[in-house]
């Protein structure tokens, strides 16, 4: 089976939206998060090269490869997102006959139920990396595009809250309080830090447009 970031778009919406449990809302935010990067990708080839902002250009062109090393590791997500989900499945088709197969099925459970919240971790992430990159290009990028900038950043935000959704939703299978509790106060950090990001990059477009 082909990468699931290596699919058409046509093809990559025809698998999650099948009766396969994954790729589900974890590969979704992280596909999400990597249209943000490209976004903002645009934003920045569309102002590199142009003489009225040759004094920003050093800037952008720095923005522009933070944006490209995003955009392929949230595709990476996209498939890792799958994998773990995949094999936390798998998990409860182990033996449990004897105490012993009992006790390992349940670390096991346990071991990839982390596993099943950290990649969506991960892609909240990159995800909030990709907003504070969009909430730049606004202000430095070809005020042409602003718009495209500002879809950037409200993309990047959805993929975050639909990423803190997927690992909240396996931190109780975790049994590990020192991680969840270290896992909880991470996300409510980033989405408090990803609401007045957006505010202010919103207000930025939309003062813009008027």
């Amino acid at each position: 089976m082909n990468k699931l970031g290596d699919l058409s778009c046509k093809e990559f919406l025809t698998e999650l939206a099948s009766a396969a449990p994954a790729p589900g809302g974890g590969g979704g935010a992280a596909m999400a998060g990597a249209l943000a990067a490209a976004l903002a990708s645009m934003v920045a080839n569309l102002t590199i090269g142009k003489e009225k902002f040759a004094d920003r250009e050093p800037e952008v062109k720095e923005l522009l490869e933070q944006a490209e090393a995003e955009r392929v590791r949230l595709l990476t997500l996209v498939d890792e997102d799958a994998a773990v989900f995949n094999s936390f499945m798998s998990c409860y088709k182990l033996p449990k006959a004897t105490d012993e197969e009992k006790a390992a099925r349940t670390a096991a459970i346990r071991a990839a139920a982390k596993q099943a919240a950290t990649v969506p971790l991960n892609i909240a992430r990159s995800s909030f990396a990709v907003l504070k990159l969009a909430d730049k290009l606004v202000v430095a990028g070809n005020p042409g595009v602003i718009t495209d900038g500002a879809c950037s950043g409200l993309l990047a935000r959805a993929a975050l809250r639909c990423a803190e959704y997927n690992v909240r939703i396996n931190m109780g299978l975790t049994k590990d309080e020192e991680w969840n509790a270290q896992a909880a106060a991470e996300l409510k950090q980033l989405l408090a830090e990803a609401e007045t990001l957006e505010n202010r990059l919103l207000a930025v477009t939309d003062k813009a447009l008027q």
